[in-house]
């Protein structure tokens, strides 16, 4: 997979936690997954997995 498809995956998930976050937290409301811990918790992990492969992609090689 070259760089520029580590950063939108990364990216996709960033987002993708934010959205459950806020939605385990019932910021975001009308979803079954809404006020749920579940996604409270699943939320912040994926944003994490996501930024790390944000920075796996715009991390330069040193070759």
């Amino acid at each position: 997979m070259t760089k520029p498809l580590w950063v939108v995956a990364g990216a996709v998930l960033v987002v993708m936690g934010l959205v459950w976050t806020l939605q385990g937290f019932d910021v975001i409301e009308g979803s079954a997954m809404s006020g749920t811990t579940t996604w409270s918790v699943i939320g912040p992990v994926v944003v994490v997995i996501g930024a790390a492969l944000v920075w796996v992609g715009l991390r330069g090689r040193k070759s």
